[in-house]
């Protein structure tokens, strides 16, 4: 059985990563691993450094104070933590999706690298906890996750519809026909229906490159070509389309790598109120 890695926090987007899940999982006939990574941050490295206004004995008790209450927050986080996973896996288990736990302390994006080996698929929200209504930016720890990652990465928007409709952002690149690919022979999109967007000039050569991208998917799909910037062309067309799953290639040296390592890549994934996955 396949497996699928997904990360929850106490954001209000673990919500909308428990909804991927019980749609993901049947599709891949895969079982959920709910992560919950506890990143503490030392209290004492949290506070200000007041040694050039105290004494070194006061220094010194304030110190051994600043410990205890550390120690008093790990504790707090750990239980927090086993809460936050013991209702997810409750809702997943009710949806008829096996999933097992794992709580772990460290960084985020390092467990995830380490644990998604033989994943199948990586299921992660736009923001964290900490970035939950800093609607400027997707959270820093996702675009280093979707840099560092081998898998699919699936990235959760606030709220999510059960996806009915899966759009590919297409220019022909390396990085593109893999999405296709990816569409083409995953089980996650199978009867799903298909469209393929690319950003260009109305001519015979764009015209062909679509049409031999949309015959390579085992159900064809609609084609959309129109003449504007990437960012522009995609965004119009994903805007209402909130119970889309958009698909993009991951890394291409193409005017969609832009859409992935540049500041592009916030913009887009920002706006979209529909999941984007990113494929290697």
């Amino acid at each position: 059985m396949d497996r699928i890695l997904a990360a929850i926090d106490a954001s209000s987007y673990a919500g909308s990563v428990l909804a991927l899940c019980e749609w993901a999982a049947p599709r891949l006939h895969a079982t959920v691993e709910l992560l919950h990574v506890i990143q503490r941050a030392s209290a004492a490295q949290g506070h200000q450094d007041l040694s050039g206004a105290i004494g070194l004995g006061e220094k010194s008790g304030l110190l051994e104070e600043l410990t205890r209450l550390d120690e008093a927050e790990g504790k707090v986080a750990i239980e927090r933590g086993r809460l936050l996973l013991q209702g997810a896996a409750d809702r997943l288990r009710q949806s008829g999706v096996p999933v097992e736990t794992l709580a772990r302390h460290g960084g985020i994006v390092e467990t995830i690298v380490e644990r998604e080996a033989d994943a199948a698929l990586v299921i992660i929200g736009k923001r964290g906890a900490s970035h939950e209504f800093a609607s400027d930016h997707i959270g820093s720890k996702v675009e280093r996750v979707a840099r560092a990652s081998d898998k699919p990465v699936l990235i959760a928007s606030r709220e999510v519809r059960r996806p009915s409709t899966v759009v590919i952002a297409f220019d022909n690149s390396d990085a593109a026909c893999r999405a296709v690919r990816y569409v083409a022979t995953s089980p996650l999109f199978a009867d799903l229906p298909v469209q393929l967007v690319m950003a260009g000039s109305d001519d015979d050569r764009h015209r062909d490159q679509l049409g031999a991208a949309a015959n390579s998917l085992p159900n064809g799909a609609e084609t959309i070509l129109r003449d504007g910037k990437v960012d522009a062309v995609i965004g119009g067309h994903m805007a209402d389309r909130r119970d889309a799953v958009l698909v993009m290639g991951a890394y291409g040296h193409s005017p969609l790598r832009t859409l992935i390592v540049g500041s592009t890549t916030t913009a887009m994934i920002r706006t979209f109120h529909a999941p984007v996955l990113l494929v290697r």
